[in-house]
């Protein structure tokens, strides 16, 4: 049976012209070298050497296994470093799920400069997450987790990114905008909009309307955040983003922040991932520089 060994002992062979030479360049004695070769040309009934004068020269059988090992070898050689790469943290595939809808214009500040510094690494990002982010943690589905609201478990790992406040976005004519703060009561009679996320997990109902039995006139369900502003824009109707959200729009859209509640919702943002994965490189990488890309929290 041909072994990988047979390969790189008659290529360095024949690029060392000499059996002693390509014996220390393999790490091996010459006997076993010269053993491994004599084996070879035992099972296979073949001669791999011809003598001519002081000097050895391959049979026919010796220059198609030198063949061969041209051809195969550089190809294990290559694997073998991209698996080295991939044991490294070096080189992967990152899997991006969010569970903050407003977080897209965020993540593209990130993703920029990570795709250049990390080109060996491909990216693909689950904008539209509509099933369990911690399932989809567990079943390698995805690699991280981006969220507001991180759930503790033994075998994840969450950590914070920026902290921000949650405010409510209203138009210029509405009667909110010149006041400093609301209470629940007032969006008793306010058509909300929100991105298409279940009431119980949205933050203006589960921390500042449900606690007090409070419920929009009316909700209607919008998926893009552009969307959503110009329909504020146009008093169409209030919606609730992080404050820094609407600081990044003020300059393309009319729109104005009212803090909800007299001391305001405060939140975090999470990056979430696998306790198993910590030690891979380029994970790693994009967390310290999601970090690094923040903002400040609105007073």
């Amino acid at each position: 049976m041909i072994e990988i060994i047979h390969l790189k002992i008659i290529r360095e062979i024949e690029k060392q012209k000499s059996m002693t030479a390509a014996a220390e360049t393999l790490c091996l004695t010459q006997p076993a070298l010269s053993h491994a070769i004599r084996k070879l040309e035992q099972n296979l009934q073949i001669s791999l050497w011809r003598r001519e004068g002081k000097y050895m020269q391959l049979t026919q059988a010796g220059q198609e296994l030198l063949n061969l090992a041209h051809r195969i070898l550089p190809q294990i050689e290559y694997n073998e470093a991209k698996l080295k790469q991939y044991a490294q943290g070096n080189i992967g595939s990152l899997k991006i799920g969010m569970e903050c809808h407003p977080c897209y214009q965020w993540l593209l500040k990130i993703t920029a400069p990570y795709i250049k510094k990390w080109s060996h690494v491909e990216i693909d990002v689950k904008q539209k997450f509509k099933f369990g982010g911690l399932g989809a943690l567990f079943n390698y589905e995805i690699d991280i987790l981006i969220t507001p609201d991180p759930i503790l478990k033994s075998d994840l790992h969450f950590e914070s990114v920026f902290n921000y406040e949650q405010i409510l976005v209203v138009g210029p004519a509405h009667p909110f905008r010149s006041l400093s703060y609301i209470t629940p009561e007032q969006m008793a009679s306010e058509t909300l909009l929100t991105y298409p996320v279940e009431p119980s997990r949205l933050d203006i109902y589960s921390l500042f309307m449900t606690q007090k039995g409070i419920i929009p006139r009316h909700h209607k369900i919008i998926e893009t955040t552009d969307i959503i502003l110009q329909m504020v824009e146009n008093n169409r109707g209030v919606t609730a983003l992080p404050h820094w959200l609407v600081q990044e729009n003020q300059d393309r859209f009319d729109i104005y922040p009212v803090r909800l509640g007299k001391d305001g919702i405060p939140k975090q943002l999470f990056i979430g991932s696998r306790k198993s994965d910590q030690t891979i490189n380029y994970l790693n990488a994009f967390i310290q520089l999601a970090k690094q890309i923040s903002f400040p929290m609105s007073t």
